[in-house]
């Protein structure tokens, strides 16, 4: 093992808490590990949530030993897929940690089942399974409504806002391009208008002017 300076030593400690914070933080279907890649025999120094089966002072993985022997290596690896040793699915992500000197003193590597989110996606998939009857369809939103809700979306995504979070000023904007596409002209618009951006009738028609 390689003696460590007070500098790395301080590093190690911080990415510590730092993992300890992230594995509360999403628990429990994130594993956080710590690799103290200045001993890559007994690289694992902290593991939190541990969904991979491994322990404390287990050695380096291939990314790790592939940044001990090559500084330039690629620092931030994220959202990659991976794999548990009982095959379960992972998406990964490892990010490496380089001293003053530019060395890789740590990784920090997050591990995310991805079981879990895969039972949740069939369960939506099949709640959100309707079934088709020759009768008649009710709609219980215009279809109006749905463009103008669109049209706000849309404009406010461009300014990186939510609608709720739209000033005056961009209101006054919004309603300008609503009119001039003929969607004030639908019906209750201002009643959709002012509902989806948390306002009131008087407000949109004032912006409206």
């Amino acid at each position: 093992m390689t003696e460590r300076t007070p500098e790395q030593r301080l590093l190690l400690d911080q990415i510590r808490q730092v993992a300890d914070g992230l594995a509360q933080t999403f628990s429990p279907f994130c594993e956080v590990v710590v690799h103290d890649l200045l001993d890559p025999e007994n690289a694992i120094l902290s593991l939190y949530n541990n969904l991979s089966g491994r322990e404390v002072g287990s050695p380096a993985t291939e990314l790790g030993l592939a940044r001990i022997t090559d500084p330039e290596f690629e620092q931030v690896i994220a959202n990659y897929p991976n794999q548990f040793s009982d095959g379960r699915q992972v998406k990964s992500t490892s990010i490496g940690i380089k001293d003053s000197e530019g060395r890789y003193v740590a990784a920090l590597c997050l591990n995310i089942d991805l079981t879990i989110f895969n039972g949740f996606q069939g369960i939506l998939s099949q709640f959100a399974q309707v079934q088709v009857y020759s009768m008649a369809q009710e709609s219980l939103h215009p279809a109006s409504s749905d463009i103008i809700r669109d049209t706000i979306d849309k404009f406010a995504a461009r300014l990186a806002k939510t609608p709720r979070g739209l000033n005056a000023e961009d209101r006054r904007a919004l309603l300008k391009e609503l009119k001039a596409d003929g969607l004030m002209d639908l019906r209750r618009a201002a009643n959709t208008v002012a509902s989806h951006l948390g306002v009131s009738r008087a407000t949109v028609y004032a912006c409206a002017k």
